[in-house]
Parts: structure tokens; C-alpha cells; sequence
């Protein structure tokens, strides 16, 4: 498919595929979605959220999957709840569960088979209008609060109005973990991306800059993955085979260097220490926290 310009303009939709099983977290995620597992006193797939809302995105679409109902529930009102916590004069946590539910217009997809990512992308393309989007996945947090990580990348697509990759460096000996990329250093942080390829070993891998869950995509993009065939027992990947193959028909794509800590919280060490450091901020625990730190012999 030959490469041709992006559609121009704000981005102001993120989709959130969220339709995985999260088996990593069992016996945890047997009945509760993984992106739901709280950090402190807030699940993951709100801190992706607020990411969005807080880089200029209105509406979030999630492509849900069986067992995901909680989400939905999370992102609506609680009428009963609201009205107890009125009740007993928790007015504060009342406004606060509000104030979830209107963080932006909020959209759902069912991805009725695990066809892979490219796929559980391809159920929202009918609600994007011919929009380029966000896309979020629900294992990195990155901690920034000056300019959220989404933000970084939205601001390089208004530059170059291309699809934009997150890219992040990891030690040789974990490249074999991620998708990798071959890039050409355009401006400071900021990357063409010439190549990708997925979960390479280490003597082979053309770098150790990897792919973190964020992107800007446009149009043709979702063109490309649409042209993508699923064969029984395998998936349909957005970076394997769609960014792939529209970089090697001639695309511009785009990488930058995300600017804050990341937490994979699709693992569970990367998902702990994302526990410990936010409760070290937050403000109702913090001191009793550090202070029981503290006292541990480790």
C-alpha cells in the first residue's frame, strides 16, 4: 500500500485496548480485569486515562473483552454508592467518583476473539471517522507531571503529522522482550524509525531502544492493518506486521524517547515497584509508609 499524507488537525480520541487475559496476574486477575489491580487506592487504567485527558484527548474508546464489565463500571456513575457517601457526609470521595466518570465521553468495543492488537484496534475504526488516535495500552505508566508521555508523542505528530512511536532504552539482555527498533536521529529525542522487529536476541537486535505501549496513529495505519490476514493460532500485530509493512511501503513513522519513569505494570516487579513509589507521594499514607520502609531489615 503506498504511503500517503495523514489526515491533519488535533487529535482528540484514545483508544485503550484492554481486552487481554492478563495471565501473568493469576490467580489476581481470575475475576477482575489486570488494567482494574489498584495502585494504592487507583487502578492502572485510570492513571492511563487521566494521562489522556491531561494531553488534550476528549473521547476514550476501550476495546473491551469477556470479564472486562468492571471497567465500564469504574468509568460510570454510582448512583447508590453516591448517595451513601452523601448520606454519611463523604461528600469529597462522592465528588471524586463524579469527577471519574466525566473525565471524558467514554466509548466501548467488544473484541470478541483474541486476534491480537492490531485486530482489538481495527473493532474501533468505525467510531475514529477518518481521525488519527491514540493508543494507550494498559501495562506502562509513566510518571511525569510536568508533560504527560502522551503529550510528548502528540506534540511530535503535530510536527510531522506521521504516526509516533514511544521508545524507550533497555540493557541488550532484556531487548529480547520488546519490540525493537532501527532509528535515525532527527531532532533531540526524536527518531525516524526505519525498521521494527519483535523480540529479537540480544546479538541480533538492531538497537536497544524499544517500544513502550503509547502511539499516535493515522489513518493509514488502520489501512495497512486492515490489509493484514489472520490465520488460526497466530495475531495480527500493530507493530509486527501493520507499522512494519507501511514503513517498508515507503510511511514515515516516528519514535521519541519518553521523558519520565516508566512502570511496566504488565509485570509484576515492574507493577510493585509502581505500589511502593506512588505510595511514597501519596499523600495520605506517605509518612506512615516511609517510615515503615524504613524499619524493614532488607
Amino acid at each position: 500500500m503506498a504511503a500517503h499524507a495523514a489526515s491533519s488537525g488535533k487529535v482528540k480520541k484514545a483508544i485503550l485496548p484492554v481486552a487481554g487475559l492478563g495471565t501473568r496476574f493469576l490467580p489476581a486477575t481470575k475475576a477482575q480485569p489486570k488494567e482494574m489491580l489498584p495502585i494504592v487506592d487507583k487502578p492502572v487504567i485510570q492513571y492511563l486515562v487521566e494521562e489522556a485527558v491531561q494531553s488534550g484527548i476528549e473521547e476514550v474508546i476501550f476495546v473491551t473483552g469477556r470479564g472486562k464489565r468492571a471497567i465500564e463500571d469504574h468509568f460510570d456513575h454510582a448512583m447508590e454508592l453516591e448517595y451513601i457517601l452523601d448520606s454519611k457526609g463523604k461528600t469529597a470521595v462522592k465528588e471524586q467518583l463524579r469527577h471519574i466518570a466525566e473525565l471524558a465521553h467514554f466509548a466501548y468495543v467488544r473484541q470478541k476473539e483474541a486476534r491480537g492488537d492490531g485486530d482489538a484496534l481495527l473493532q474501533a475504526r468505525h467510531l475514529l471517522n477518518g481521525e488519527s488516535v491514540a493508543v494507550l495500552f494498559g501495562d506502562d505508566i509513566i510518571d511525569n507531571p510536568r508533560r504527560p508521555a502522551l503529550r510528548q508523542l502528540l506534540d511530535v505528530y503535530e510536527k510531522y503529522q506521521a504516526p509516533v512511536i514511544a521508545l524507550t532504552t533497555v540493557p541488550r539482555k532484556d531487548v529480547h522482550l520488546y519490540g525493537v527498533v532501527k532509528a535515525k536521529k532527527v531532532a533531540p529525542g526524536t527518531f525516524q524509525i526505519l525498521d521494527i522487529v519483535e523480540k529479537p536476541d540480544g546479538k541480533d537486535a538492531p538497537s536497544n531502544q524499544v517500544i513502550v505501549g503509547k502511539f499516535v496513529l493515522t489513518p493509514v495505519v488502520f489501512e495497512e492493518l486492515s490489509t493484514i490476514p489472520y490465520k488460526p493460532g497466530s495475531e495480527i500485530k500493530l507493530t509486527g506486521d501493520a507499522l512494519r509493512q507501511y514503513i517498508q511501503h515507503g510511511g514515515m513513522v516516528y519514535g521519541y524517547t519518553i521523558e519520565g519513569t516508566r512502570y511496566d505494570c504488565g509485570s509484576k516487579i515492574g507493577f510493585l515497584k509502581a505500589v511502593v513509589d506512588f505510595g511514597l507521594k501519596h499523600p495520605e499514607v506517605k509518612k506512615e509508609f516511609k517510615k515503615y520502609l524504613k524499619s524493614l531489615s532488607v
